[in-house]
């Protein structure tokens, strides 16, 4: 569900909307982390769902999984520079067996599967704030979830 941009924004609705979309239907976005000394760090990584929270894996002994060790929050980013949707919140490292098996199975659907992979962590960013956008003309409204709730109103 791609838009295409417009004149006029779009609004809180159906920014809201396709926030949810994507979430719901894609499986690969960009993870940003970051700690002092090291700097932003970007990678590409799959995804799916869990309840709220947005489940990836990557090695344990990875910059990403350094970054999050010393500063847990997180921002990934699902879809192009044109038309997006930014997703940031606080992340849990979580064990293998810890995970539950039809969310490690579907995990292993869309990617490799850390049950296979020795060294592997599950990652879970549970999303705080989601915005939303498609161009210069949306930047305004772009926040479509705050403190981790829908908003019905725009504040931005």
């Amino acid at each position: 569900m791609t838009s295409t941009p417009t004149t006029a924004p779009r609004p809180l609705a159906e920014r809201r909307d396709v926030a949810r979309h994507r979430l719901a239907t894609h499986y690969r976005l960009w993870l940003a982390t970051g700690s002092d000394g090291h700097g932003a760090h970007l990678i590409p990584v799959s995804f799916v769902r869990d309840g709220a929270c947005l489940v990836m894996a990557t090695f344990d002994r990875s910059r990403t999984m350094a970054n999050l060790r010393a500063n847990p929050r997180a921002r990934a980013a699902i879809g192009d520079t044109d038309d997006v949707v930014v997703v940031d919140g606080v992340v849990s490292i979580v064990e293998v067996p810890d995970v539950d098996t039809t969310v490690a199975d579907r995990y292993a659907q869309v990617s490799h599967d850390p049950r296979r992979i020795p060294g592997f962590r599950y990652l879970y960013l549970r999303p705080e704030r989601i915005q939303v956008w498609n161009g210069f003309h949306e930047f305004g409204g772009r926040t479509v979830m705050l403190d981790a709730a829908w908003l019905d109103e725009p504040i931005d």
